[in-house]
């Protein structure tokens, strides 16, 4: 099975599919590289080099029990990039994975970066401080996180349906929805809760506002996990020249039930860009 090393050691798992333009798939919090074959699978058959991996903690990487703040994160990223030496890359990214990307940009530079995807990103903050007073208060953060850590496989079965949105008519199987929640909890107790503090936690204001690739910015306007209002509409006015896609109705998994769209808008940014 393909792994790499991160920075301190830790065997990451990886897929790689096709040949051609490489896009690189980095995964949301809990979810593994096997989330992305919605778009890996059309990608990779429409003529592009589809590459994912399992953040650490995750899925088939090394269960360690540290390395989920940001800069760590991105470190594994460039560990990626260069143990395939990737060049042009398109990377996209799912909900904390923005931040990934954001955080590898404005730590490791663009020297092997062409442009990005921000997929339902978390980024550029969701918790309140003085200066953001529209973000989401530190004792409900806190609340939450509790809540979900006290019985994490029923938590994730209760709100599966937000994460999908379905209650606005977006379909999705049962087999799927039970699929997905699965592949949630194929990562440690201790990653589950760290990702999400960095995800949350960490202000990624300013490193968004100095992004100089093309960049994608996708999000539903009603996303549950990462409100439009708090991120991807803020997101949008920070980062300089990107372009903003916001699907109505879709919520955080709009890459499952808007798969065929987001596909559609990856293959048309990723032709766009290039020329």
């Amino acid at each position: 099975m393909p792994y790499f090393e991160g920075a301190d050691g830790t065997r990451l798992f990886y897929t790689d599919w096709g040949q051609g333009t490489p896009v690189v798939f980095v995964a949301g919090a809990w979810l593994s590289s096997s989330a992305w074959e919605f778009q890996m699978l059309p990608l990779s058959e429409a003529g592009m080099r589809c590459v994912a991996f399992d953040k650490r903690g995750h899925g088939r990487s090394d269960w360690v029990g540290h390395g989920f703040d940001y800069d760590t994160l991105a470190d594994d990223l460039a560990a990626l990039l260069d143990h395939l030496d990737l060049r042009e890359v398109t990377l996209v990214a799912h909900s904390m994975g923005g931040g990934e990307v954001i955080r590898y940009l404005s730590r490791h530079g663009y020297g092997r970066v062409s442009r990005v995807v921000l997929v339902s990103s978390t980024a550029p903050l969701m918790i309140r401080t003085p200066d953001h007073p529209e973000g989401i208060e530190q004792s409900a953060f806190d609340a939450l996180l509790a809540e979900r850590t006290r019985d994490r496989p029923q938590w994730m079965a209760h709100n599966a349906q937000a994460f999908f949105a379905t209650h606005l008519g977006n379909r999705v199987s049962s087999e799927l929805v039970q699929w997905t929640v699965q592949r949630c909890l194929d990562c440690s107790a201790k990653a589950a809760v760290e990702v999400i503090r960095t995800g949350c936690c960490t202000d990624l204001r300013e490193e968004a506002g100095t992004l100089r690739v093309p960049v994608l910015i996708v999000h539903g306007d009603a996303d549950a996990s990462a409100p439009v209002e708090l991120c991807g509409r803020q997101l949008a006015k920070l980062v300089p020249g990107g372009i903003y896609k916001e699907y109505p109705q879709a919520g955080h998994g709009l890459f499952m039930t808007h798969a065929e769209q987001l596909n559609d808008d990856l293959l048309d940014f990723i032709g766009t860009a290039a020329r």
